[in-house]
This record gives C-alpha cells, structure tokens and sequence, in this order.
C-alpha cells in the first residue's frame, strides 16, 4: 500500500471514529472517496502497475526538457553545477568515483517515471502532464543513448526499454548476514591518536571550482589534423585541375535540417538578431574561420584551432558535429554529437541558408 493510501485511510477512520483509543466519532470529515485516494496514490512499481494511459517523443521531450529541466540539469541531461548528471555515466560503476544517472545505474525505468512525476519540476513539482512526463522521459532515455530520435514511449512500450543496470542489484540480505556481528558495545578504546589533516581536495564531488585558465590547451596538432591534411591535398593537387562546382542550395533538405537544429537551438541561435547565448550565434558560420563571433569567450581549445587558421567548411562542421568531443579535446561543446549522416548533411544544409 502506497504511503498516499495509509494517509487517506487513516483519515478516514479517524473522521468516522475508527482509530485505536476511541469510542465514538469525532463528527469531523467524511471517508475519502475512491477517486480522491486515486489522485494522491501515484505509485507505479518496478511491474508497470498503474501507468498512466498516454505518449510522448523525443523531439516533443527535449522542448519540454529545455523549458523546464534544463536550468538545473543541463540542456543535455548532462548537469550544471552540482545539480545531478542525468547521462553518462556507463562502465563507471566500479571505480572508486562512479557516476550515477539514469542511464548507468537505475534498473528500473518506471523508477524516474514516477519521480519526474511526482517530484519535477523542481519548486513546481505535480504540475506536468501524463504525456509531458513520457515525453521528458523519452529525452533522458535519448540523452543516454538508449534510444533514437525519432522514439516514442508511451504505456504500452515502456517496459520494454532494458535499462543497462536492471540485473545490477541483489537482495538486501544484512539483516541476516550482518546485523548479529555488529550487536554489542561499541569499543571506545584505543583510537588513533592523530591530528585531523586535509588530504585531498573534493574534485571528485565537484565542490571545488577549478581554475578555468587551468583547462589542459588542445594539442594544435590534434585539433587542426584534418584541416592541416585537406591544405596539404589542395597543394599537391595539379596546378591546371579546376576545383570542383560547389553543390546547389537544397532548400528541401534545409528545411528538415531546421528539424534536427532542435537539438542545437538551446544553445546556439541563428538567423536575423541571433545572439550569443551558451553558444556562440551561428548564423553565417559555414565557411567562416573558427572563434570569429565577436563578443563570445571561446575555449582555449577553440581559440587554439583558429590561431592554426581552422575554417568551418562543410567536412570539418560534419566531424566536430559528429563528435565535437573526440574531434576537439578541450571543447566546451557538452553536445554528445548527431549519429546519422543524413542528420548532419541536412543541419549543415540548414546552417548554411542563413548565411551573414
């Protein structure tokens, strides 16, 4: 029994005179209702018992996640500050410093079902629907690489997703095993006798800030390899070989790159009276030299790689948007990356219909 039914219950028996201790009724209240018990009782258990009827996407999630999520849990899932990480985290549960989220360590998904929603939005908590909250949950399951973009979850399918730590746990048998060897007096005697000292500094936990000049700067070599090899070509390629006709504007595709721009449009905007948010503007940026918007404080990684004259061609914004991280070490780009090419043909198409 949820612990909103012992509530409503025992409500109940004290307005009719049911509860220990009394004779007769107080004359206060009437027995809760089925259906107000229902509202409180929003319990759903590891089986999918009493999943709300409803769907919603990933596209519709990350919307709903950017507006109401995002201030404390990154546009990515991936944390600010030390509000917690939803993504990530996967292989990291036996080191001395694992990373907890959804996606590496809860078994059971209908686990942050129900505690988005009951509990979310923070200082607002119960207000969103049954759809958002599968939406919302669909953008985390995404945001860890569980599922797709173009996934759905709804009541009918949400016990099919296998959360990669669902066979993670084991009974909780210490009652059994332990309690009977920790019985008895505590020994106060003997205790190392020694000045209490400060060893390490809590990095791990997040709690000390680092020094942001601090950052490890991105090797020249790494960062600029493939737009170093691409000068290198055009200089051994015969004098007398015309370069090749540069493709034709694709306004059909531009416009499902605006679709996949969802993904972007957190922290980067584009078009007329675009500005600088978490990310630099990018209008204009197919074809512009690296670190150039004026007024953005670009990593030193990114800084690193226009000083060796990186230029955002369409080959080079296809391999950072792939996987900005592994491209670029050192970028500030929390974006995992787009994992199909068609996506990133067609956001780059859209990047390059607004031009400066």
């Amino acid at each position: 029994m949820s612990r909103f039914l012992k509530s409503a219950t025992l409500i109940a028996m004290l307005a009719t005179g049911a509860g220990p201790g009394l004779a007769q009724g107080l004359g206060l209240g009437r027995p809760a209702l089925p259906e107000e018990i229902a509202a409180w009782n929003h319990d759903i258990d590891p089986s999918g018992a009493d999943l709300p009827a409803g769907a919603g996407s990933v596209m519709e999630g990350e919307e709903i996640f950017a507006e109401r999520c995002a201030s404390c849990h990154g546009d990515f899932a991936e944390g600010i500050g030390n509000w917690p990480k939803l993504a990530g985290g996967r292989g990291t549960l036996d080191r001395d410093d694992p990373l907890k989220t959804v996606g590496s360590y809860w078994p059971h998904l209908t686990t942050a079902f129900d505690y988005i929603r009951r509990s979310m939005p923070y200082g607002n908590a119960g207000t969103l629907t049954d759809d958002e909250v599968y939406a919302i949950t669909a953008y985390i399951l995404y945001s860890n690489d569980l599922v797709d973009g173009e996934f759905e979850l709804s009541d009918q399918n949400l016990m099919d997703v296998e959360m990669p730590n669902a066979g993670g746990f084991i009974v909780d048998d210490r009652a059994e095993t332990e309690y009977a060897l920790w019985q008895g007096e505590p020994c106060m005697e003997n205790c190392k006798d020694a000045p209490v000292k400060v060893t390490m500094r809590a990095m791990v936990l997040d709690v000390t800030p680092q020094d942001e000049d601090a950052e490890p700067q991105a090797s020249s070599a790494e960062v600029v390899k493939a737009t170093a090899t691409q000068v290198a070509s055009a200089e051994e390629a015969p004098a007398e070989e015309a370069p090749a006709a540069a493709a034709a504007f694709d306004p059909e595709l531009a416009k499902a790159g605006e679709k996949v721009f969802r993904k972007c449009k957190s922290c980067h905007q584009i078009g007329a009276g675009a500005k600088n948010r978490s990310g630099p503007l990018l209008t204009g940026v197919v074809g512009r030299a690296a670190a150039a918007v004026d007024g953005f404080k670009y990593s030193r990684a990114m800084t690193s790689a226009a000083g060796e004259g990186l230029i955002w061609n369409e080959a080079e914004l296809s391999s950072f948007l792939a996987a900005p991280k592994s491209y670029m070490k050192g970028t500030r780009m929390s974006f995992r990356g787009l994992n199909k090419q068609e996506d990133l043909t067609a956001v780059i198409e859209y990047l390059k219909s607004a031009g400066d």
